[in-house]
């Protein structure tokens, strides 16, 4: 086929209107720009992106190996996931969050808590409905919801209000009409760990409002004493849908194992999307995550102590740049403010990254909120964050 009839066809056919009002992935982007930089012999050092690097319990890897060897576990499986990962699952929210969950009608594995944030928002969201987003927040509530067709509106989380809601800024965006609502807690990127009486405020405002609540909370095991769930707080089941994964608190985020949680109704309408989507995870996946759910304390406190030793690294790290920041932060990184010298945090990350060959998160790809900040993250050795001080001290002059 002539080059100028294939370049014709190609013009042709454009991509859909709603690819238009969202950009690519921010880290998609960076991370390409890092693979360059490494080509050049640079040895970037990334302190960005929260993938754990350290391995699930050798228990879970034993489980979908010997599972995986057996030759009945390959083939579709139920749209509802294996009995064995709910059954684990509601006792894993029992035990840890003090929830009453039924594994057969109020719990729905996912491939991944990321899917079902997209899923909540195919499911309740038609064009023109309004979305309440935290800002600063996880970028994926925005792009899931604008390409659901929502009309997006961002709540302020800020220092000075501990970064919780400002319910007075909450009733006036209720007021426009809101169906769904994203929150966040412990809240990525801020760290900020929830308290119950929060929790208790945010149901109060949804049934006031009569808007769904789609909680995230994936980090509640990470650096935090008190893991919650804000289907603990009586009567959430009414407006509450939380999903939740084992990226985190495992050290399984190549696995793509989560969940939702919530009324059997709710399961059942975001059922009816899913089903269409996929047809389950792989049954050795499911059976090593089950494994996973029933590791004890131990478990736990492992991970945390690797985190904690990698945390004071990370505030050495800060102290070298002249940030400030809050000790006690929840999650797989430090939140800090930069020093007032910067415009904003991509200027501090970028010429970071060229003096120093080291990537920190800018603060403002999680929103406008957070242009005065950087996120640092705790999934990289201490040995390298050692490195990554050292070359900043070394090379980083403009400060």
């Amino acid at each position: 086929m002539p080059e100028t009839i294939k370049l014709k066809m190609e013009m042709d056919i454009r991509v859909a209107d709603r690819l238009g009002t969202v950009e690519e992935y921010y880290f998609a982007r960076k991370l390409r720009q890092i693979d360059q930089m490494n080509k050049e012999g640079r040895q970037v050092i990334n302190l960005g992106i929260g993938s754990p690097d350290q391995p699930p319990h050798p228990e879970v890897v034993r489980t979908l190996s010997v599972e995986a060897l057996k030759p009945n576990t390959h083939g579709y499986q139920n749209y509802k996931g294996h009995p064995a990962l709910r059954q684990a699952a509601a006792a894993w929210y029992q035990k840890y969050y003090g929830v009453e969950l039924n594994p057969d009608t109020e719990i729905l594995p996912l491939i991944g808590s990321k899917e079902g944030i997209m899923h909540v928002c195919m499911t309740y969201i038609n064009p023109g409905d309004r979305v309440l987003i935290p800002n600063p927040g996880y970028p994926t509530y925005r792009s899931a919801a604008t390409i659901a067709g929502a009309e997006v509106l961002a709540y302020s989380l800020k220092k000075e209000h501990n970064w919780e809601p400002d319910f007075d800024e909450l009733a006036m965006w209720a007021a426009r009409g809101v169906k769904l609502m994203f929150v966040n807690y412990p809240q990525m990127p801020t760290g900020k760990v929830p308290d119950r009486q929060l929790f208790e405020r945010l149901i109060a405002f949804a049934k006031e409002h009569h808007i769904l609540i789609c909680h995230d909370n994936p980090y509640s095991f990470i650096l935090n004493d008190n893991p919650m769930s804000m289907l603990s707080i009586e009567g959430a089941k009414e407006v509450v849908i939380e999903l939740n994964s084992l990226s985190k608190s495992h050290n399984m985020a190549g696995w793509r194992v989560g969940f939702a949680m919530a009324s059997a109704t709710r399961i059942g309408e975001v059922m009816r999307f899913k089903s269409n989507m996929d047809s389950g995870m792989f049954l050795p996946l499911q059976l090593a995550a089950a494994k996973a759910l029933s590791l004890g304390d131990e478990w736990y406190s492992h991970v945390n102590e690797v985190y904690r030793k990698r945390r004071e690294l990370v505030c050495q790290l800060l102290d070298v740049i002249g940030a400030k920041y809050e000790r006690k932060q929840a999650g797989l990184f430090v939140w800090a403010a930069i020093p007032e010298v910067y415009e904003s945090g991509y200027e501090l990350s970028d010429k970071i990254l060229d003096s120093s060959n080291v990537f920190i998160t800018p603060g403002g790809i999680f929103g406008d909120a957070g242009n005065q900040f950087i996120r640092v993250s705790l999934c990289v050795s201490e040995e390298k964050i050692r490195e990554a001080i050292e070359r900043i001290r070394n090379n980083f002059i403009d400060r």
